[in-house]
């Protein structure tokens, strides 16, 4: 399991994802699972993955591989798309053929290698775009009643997003937003931990403008969870019967 979540806010795109994979409780690893796809000053696209390794990992090489393809084309490759819905439509057809094939070679009926993504991006003279691509390929966009998206174990994280996120949060509040959204994800379910990835792409920028890894035992980390839990005790205390 895993956790990712994106903003889409009037300054930009905020995006962050844990990195920790399961296989079994004697069986953890570390997987980056946020990438991002650019022509800087012309086009950005960022992934998050969550689900099944194997086949968020082929997704992601196909699409890959697809940019590097000399014969590359506007169908095939989420550089070239001519819209950001475009590039959502490739990923999830590629997403989709990737769990098929491993479906097909297990005889699993579909069951097998559920995955979903969420794709964030902009291209130049284009609108920023979010998409929440279900294992299926099909997608749901962002809007300004629903600002931001989540993928992998959503629950814990959801509420603070609900009560604080709009169009018009700022950058660094957005940040801060989900970070503790992640921190109380973190402190709730064991499948998700760090490190973890946080990436912003500024409006009209086109090119991801602030990336950070915070690693276990990060001091700004932990200060802000210090400070979230010191304000809920503080607020909680404060509140009537």
């Amino acid at each position: 399991m895993t956790y990712g979540v994106g903003l889409l806010l009037n300054e930009g795109m905020v995006l962050l994802s844990d990195t920790r994979t399961n296989a079994g409780i004697d069986h953890i690893s570390s997987y980056r699972k946020m990438f991002s796809f650019e022509v800087p000053g012309e086009r950005v696209v960022a992934i998050l993955t969550a689900g099944s390794l194997s086949v968020t990992q082929a997704t992601i090489a196909k699409l890959q591989e697809a940019v590097e393809d000399p014969e590359a084309s506007p169908e095939t490759s989420i550089l070239l798309a001519p819209t950001l819905l475009k590039v959502a439509e490739i990923v999830g057809a590629t997403l989709w053929s990737v769990r098929d094939a491993v479906d097909q070679r297990l005889r699993t009926g579909g069951q097998f290698g559920p995955a979903s993504m969420i794709v964030a991006g902009q291209r130049k003279g284009g609108v920023m775009r979010m998409f929440l691509v279900y294992p299926e390929g099909n997608f749901i966009e962002a809007t300004e009643d629903t600002p931001f998206l989540q993928i992998g174990e959503h629950k814990y994280g959801k509420p603070i997003l609900d009560r604080i996120v709009r169009p018009d949060t700022s950058i660094a509040d957005g940040q801060k937003a989900v970070l503790l959204s992640m921190d109380s994800t973190l402190r709730s379910n064991l499948s998700v931990g760090m490190p973890l990835d946080l990436a912003v792409i500024a409006r009209d920028e086109c090119r991801v403008t602030q990336q950070r890894r915070i690693e276990p035992g990060d001091a700004d980390f932990r200060r802000t969870s210090e400070a979230w839990s010191k304000a809920l005790r503080s607020s909680f205390g404060k509140i009537p019967l």
